[in-house]
């Protein structure tokens, strides 16, 4: 068999019985709960955003359930986005060679240019799509959480195309499958455990991003969306520690709630598409699942989505994207390869000259190198942090993995975890650089990891619970233990995992830098040299050039730093450690 039996993890059998159940009235409640969230989002971002001045943000505890529905709904809106971009952009890219020099390097830029230089940009354009409404800046505001989510979801997709093993393939190729059912029957199904783990923390990642998503900022432009974020920014602008204490508790409270409503009920799921041959330990279990599973309304109102998505898998539809399945043939003539290389460098000198044009209208050449040089000083913070980061995260993530209840459970603290928001820890980092005379150089530097770190330890986490349960009974067997189980055994199992975990936190930490390398309490705010420190300063001022010349030199960064080590670590995965 291809994957484990569906009635794993799932729990109970559900309860036939013509009557009304106890587990409908959570059902009801659910399903209604969430109609009651969409229309009220819906009503509040189609009033004027004069309405805003009017209602400004309060730091009254009891504002908080609202503020805290109404960031929830912006995170989950830019959720399913990122998860139609993931299908997307990650399918092509794995698909495609072509299509992969491009769209690779892309999605390398993409993850490192800061949420501050998306919304510099797109707050002017969203707002005039919907002039005098408040929809344009929930849109600006959801498409800044997107740009914090999607980049990751989409590398764990396009890791697990790339690894997918050949006997899977050549079992597709067996039965016949199109492209199109070839992708919803074995490569979504096959990618799914580390997705979902990789989901939790994409919705994570929007937390940590939150306040720049809610609290706008860009030169005269400042608007403020009603909002956790929005909260925390105003806690800290007043220097009021009691609101930013609420806040930390209704962070916790929002995601123990959708850890339980969501994320539980998905990774008991998606545990019946783990790879494996032989019969695995005790599988997650998720009590909303097993209600759902016994609740009628539930089975009513799914049941017909279910089967038309059952459907639509198995339409024998051809993807004109569905490559031959034989790895390192060549999928066209070496002359069409070369011409496609000169385009791409064509369009990347013509895009480098429009960017030089640019820039130089305000920026002399003497700070261009100046530029260059704080690029290379966060670069080293990025590479040590990272470093650190990876000894600390991957011996741990493995031993959760390889332990499904512990999983279970350090799963919502996790998240938590993810999700706390560097700006909290501002205004301790500022007080104790202060008191102790510490060089904010070195010590506000760890900020710019706490929010990407975890992107190391989910991705470990998912890879050791995806770790075939044959190869663990083999290497018992073979008495393989000590420092050559993790050398021979678990580490080339959980790499492939690590390298996107690793290249999606290097790319965050660059993202981070923005708010880690400029630090304020009230009146009192410290700056690292540093890229993230520049583009955060020319962001405040709306200086559009040297906006642009930074996130250019951070791009620049990024693809070398990419290119150079991230790169080729991940083809080695891909070459050598696929599971055969």
């Amino acid at each position: 068999m291809l994957f484990q039996p569906a009635a794993v993890g799932n729990g109970p059998a559900p309860v036939r019985s013509r009557f009304f159940t106890p587990f409908d009235l959570f059902a009801f409640a659910v399903v209604f709960g969430l109609l009651a969230l969409f229309t009220q989002s819906t009503q509040e971002a189609l009033v004027p955003i004069s309405d805003l001045d009017r209602t400004p943000i309060t730091l009254d505890p009891s504002a908080l359930p609202e503020y805290a529905l109404r960031t929830t709904a912006r995170m989950l809106a830019a959720i399913i986005a990122s998860l139609i971009f993931t299908f997307l952009y990650g399918a092509i890219a794995a698909k495609s060679r072509r299509a992969e020099m491009v769209l690779i390097p892309i999605l390398d830029i993409l993850q490192s240019v800061p949420v501050l230089g998306f919304l510099s940009f797109t707050v002017v354009f969203f707002m005039g799509l919907f002039p005098g409404q408040v929809l344009g800046v929930e849109f600006a505001a959801v498409f800044a959480i997107f740009t914090s989510q999607a980049w990751n979801m989409t590398f764990s997709f396009y890791q697990s195309l790339k690894t997918l093993p050949r006997d899977l393939e050549e079992v597709s190729s067996s039965f016949r499958l199109t492209g199109w059912q070839r992708f919803w029957r074995l490569e979504v199904p096959f990618s799914m455990p580390g997705l979902v783990w990789n989901t939790m923390m994409s919705m994570s990642g929007g937390w940590f991003f939150v306040v720049a998503s809610e609290a706008i900022t860009v030169g005269s432009t400042t608007i403020t969306l009603p909002g956790i974020g929005a909260y925390v920014a105003t806690a800290i602008d007043q220097k009021d520690l009691v609101a930013v204490g609420w806040s930390v508790v209704a962070m916790l409270v929002v995601i123990l709630i959708y850890d339980q409503l969501l994320f539980r009920p998905l990774v008991a799921w998606a545990e019946k598409f783990r790879f494996e041959t032989s019969v695995g330990g005790p599988p997650p279990r998720s009590w909303v699942l097993d209600l759902i599973k016994r609740a009628h309304l539930f089975q009513f109102v799914i049941a017909p989505f279910g089967r038309a998505l059952r459907g639509a898998a198995r339409m024998p539809l051809a993807l004109p994207v569905a490559v031959p399945r034989p790895v390192g043939v060549a999928w066209s003539s070496r002359a069409m390869d070369r011409i496609w290389s000169v385009l791409i460098a064509a369009a990347a000198l013509y895009s480098v000259w429009l960017i030089v044009r640019f820039v130089a209208t305000e920026v002399g050449l003497s700070e261009v190198f100046h530029v260059l040089w704080l690029g290379f000083l966060t670069l080293l913070r990025v590479a040590v942090l990272i470093f650190i980061a990876s000894l600390i995260w991957v011996p741990i993530g493995v031993w959760i993995g390889l332990r499904p209840k512990v999983a279970t459970a350090v799963q919502p603290l996790a998240q938590f975890l993810a999700a706390f928001p560097a700006n909290i820890i501002f205004p301790f980092a500022v007080v104790a650089i202060v008191y102790f005379g510490l060089d904010p150089n070195i010590w506000l530097s760890p900020l710019m990891v706490l929010g990407t770190q975890w992107y190391i330890l989910f991705n470990v986490i998912a890879g050791a619970s995806a770790f075939p349960t044959d190869m663990r009974e083999a290497a018992a067997s073979f008495h393989i233990r000590g420092w050559h189980w993790w050398t021979k055994v678990i580490l080339p199992g959980v790499f492939p995992y690590y390298v996107t975990g690793a290249l999606t936190a290097s790319g965050g930490s660059w993202n981070a830098s923005i708010v880690a390398e400029v630090a304020s309490w009230g009146d009192t705010t410290l700056r690292a040299e540093g890229l993230g420190a520049y583009i955060a300063d020319a962001t405040t001022a709306g200086d559009y050039p040297r906006i642009t010349l930074g996130i250019a030199v951070m791009s620049l960064y990024v693809i070398a730093f990419n290119r150079t080590l991230w790169r080729p670590m991940f083809n080695f995965a891909a070459r050598r450690l696929r599971l055969d």
